[in-house]
């Protein structure tokens, strides 16, 4: 007999499947104001595991973490034209406090480019005092008209890195770096996320750069999400803030500078870009829990062999938990493991026992079968760095198989109304762009033609990465 659906199948409604399995998987709720969210502590276990892993990358790039306030004087966000035009609609503003009217209303940090340059400017006097690397985890506000949990909510969490520089070549080979050895090392072999690394158009640049780098994933739908930037910022901010330092030549020179961020956004795009019809299926590296060893029900001998089990995974290295309700019925535990992607669970029970083996299922190739008790130790942490792999190799595949290569502006429409399309900037253009967004359809990012990132917008064999995005 066939099992009833626990989500809607992603075929039929792929947003209400994100929606329930969202919820099913207990990763979030929504908050009581619109566009905010309560991040459950599986979702959060989720985030926690990658805030480590990438802070680790973000260190070993030479940054240091800091903090910053969260209300920021609104006079700040005057002083760079583009960069407060671009989040204007955004902001959320406070005039009120402790019963009075503020004499200069603050705003709520929607980034915080503002407030750390603010800063920058005391910190930088000498070349000696160059380059500064500064990281913060913390939350922002931008007030969502279409809000949806993790991928785009009033409130949400992130890191943000700003760096101050001597000279533009120095500025632009660490942008280069975070883009491709924090970000890219992160989701490719962490996350098994399958990612386009590009350039954003000067149309989809961040507001007050001079350049953009992306990292851009396709949905099980065939849509893009952006996953991570590092941005360029020129010497833009430097003069609105007036951060200059004194070179070895004696000279009063401003700084060059970067910024960079990703976000919780990387939790839904691992529900987006590996959820199945069943639930989520998390990459075995991310993973809080790598392997949940079942009780199927007890009799008196299975509990005691349960936790020795999980003991000899854990000293493997195995991070594993114990699921020992056998007063819950064994399907709805099963099913709830499911729905929260745990890579590897090992039901044990009575006839198990008697056999010296206990079933091994895993979730990413959806295999299960009966294997020795006391091989599991030896084995699993090979099943699981295979189960990686063939987590990557199946994001890659879909990519692969949905984008097509087209050569006229209709062409790329009709394409990335089922996937992605590659067309050549040179064909595409800013006309062609706009052309392209007045049918909700944007450029996600320009690659050259050997799929690096290209240095300029108008280099020759760039092809434009054309996508309805989330």
């Amino acid at each position: 007999m066939a099992r009833t659906p626990v989500l809607t199948p992603r075929a039929d409604d792929f947003p209400r499947w994100y929606q329930e399995l969202i919820a099913k998987a207990e990763l979030a709720d929504n908050g009581p104001v619109r566009g905010t969210m309560v991040i459950r502590p599986y979702g959060y276990g989720l985030w926690e595991r990658m805030q480590q892993e990438l802070d680790a990358r973000i260190k070993a790039a030479g940054a240091e973490n800091a903090y910053f306030p969260l209300l920021i004087p609104q006079s700040y966000l005057t002083r760079e034209a583009e960069h407060v035009e671009g989040f204007a609609p955004e902001l959320a503003v406070v005039t009120h406090a402790g019963g009075k009217e503020l004499e200069e209303p603050a705003v709520v940090r929607p980034t915080s480019e503002t407030i750390v340059n603010d800063c920058f400017a005391k910190w930088v006097q000498s070349y000696r005092d160059l380059p500064l690397l500064i990281n913060q985890w913390s939350n922002v506000v931008r007030w969502e008209l279409r809000p949806r949990v993790f991928l785009r909510t009033t409130e949400f969490l992130w890191q943000e890195g700003h760096t101050a520089h001597a000279t533009r070549e120095e500025a632009r080979e660490y942008a280069t770096r975070i883009h491709r050895d924090v970000y890219a090392d992160f989701m490719a072999n962490v996350l098994a996320l399958d990612v386009q690394p590009g350039r954003k158009t000067a149309r989809e640049r961040f507001a007050g750069a001079i350049n953009t780098l992306t990292l851009e994933g396709m949905t099980g739908d065939g849509k893009a999400l952006q996953l991570g930037t590092s941005h360029e910022l020129g010497q833009n901010f430097a003069r609105a803030f007036h951060i200059r330092y004194l070179s070895e030549e004696g000279r009063q020179e401003h700084v060059w500078q970067t910024s960079w961020g990703s976000t919780t956004r990387l939790v839904g795009a691992l529900v987006m870009m590996h959820g199945d019809d069943d639930g989520l299926r998390v990459p075995p590296r991310l993973a809080p829990v790598q392997v949940v060893v079942l009780a199927v029900k007890d009799d008196g001998t299975v509990l005691p062999r349960v936790r020795e089990i999980a003991a000899g995974l854990t000293a493997a290295g195995v991070r594993t938990e114990v699921d020992d309700r056998t007063d819950v019925p064994f399907g709805r535990r099963a099913v709830d493991w499911e729905l929260k992607g745990v890579p590897v669970r090992v039901e044990v029970g009575p006839r198990d026992l008697a056999n010296g083996t206990a079933v091994l299922v895993r979730r990413i190739p959806g295999s299960k079968a009966p294997t020795p008790i006391g091989a599991l130790p030896a084995i699993l942490p090979g099943v699981l760095e295979d189960d990686q792999a063939l987590l990557l190799a199946q994001a890659r595949g879909r990519r692969t198989a949905r984008t097509v290569e087209v050569s006229t502006v209709e062409e790329a429409a009709e394409a990335a109304a089922t996937g992605w399309a590659r067309i050549p900037w040179a064909a595409l253009g800013p006309e062609g762009e706009a052309r392209l967004a007045e049918r909700g359809l944007t450029v996600r990012c320009l690659v050259a033609a050997d799929g690096s990132v290209p240095e300029h917008d108008d280099q020759p064999g760039n092809a434009a990465v054309v996508a309805r995005a989330y």
